[in-house]
């Protein structure tokens, strides 16, 4: 829906996604690798540089990353996304810090203003976001 109502002509699409590190599917030992970590998937007309290695088979996605992901590819959009594999279940500073290689990106770099601020703003917005998100008893 949200794409019926925007212009296809010069749009790239970004997406951000986590799931857990027990999904990624790999020949060595999951408990070896630093988590988190990015890997990417993007359609054949994303033609800038990834911001870190491309996910490998028989890796998948699922849900709205993928749909999204679907959708760009059929319609010839450019879009990549980025998935980010973690080891915790709520998000944290530190499966957000690992996007932080995408601020330097083409596409992101005009949207960020101080990358130094960045983790002091991320520490803030998460602080504020667990007061709304407790439940008490």
């Amino acid at each position: 829906q949200v794409f019926g109502c925007m212009r296809k002509e010069g749009l790239e699409v970004t997406i951000l996604s986590t799931c857990p590190v027990a999904d990624y599917k790999t020949q060595e030992s999951t408990l070896t690798l630093p988590s988190p970590f990015l890997k990417a998937l993007k359609t054949k007309e994303f033609k800038e540089q990834v911001c870190c290695p491309l996910l490998e088979q028989p890796n998948i996605v699922r849900d709205l990353p993928a749909a999204v992901l679907s959708y760009c590819q059929v319609w010839q959009i450019p879009a990549v996304l980025y998935q980010c594999y973690t080891d915790v279940i709520k998000l944290d500073t530190v499966t957000i810090e690992a996007f932080k290689p995408l601020l330097s990106s083409k596409i992101l770099k005009s949207l960020v203003k101080d990358v130094s601020e960045s983790t002091k703003i991320l520490k803030k917005l998460l602080t504020t976001n667990e007061t709304h998100s407790n439940i008490y008893i």
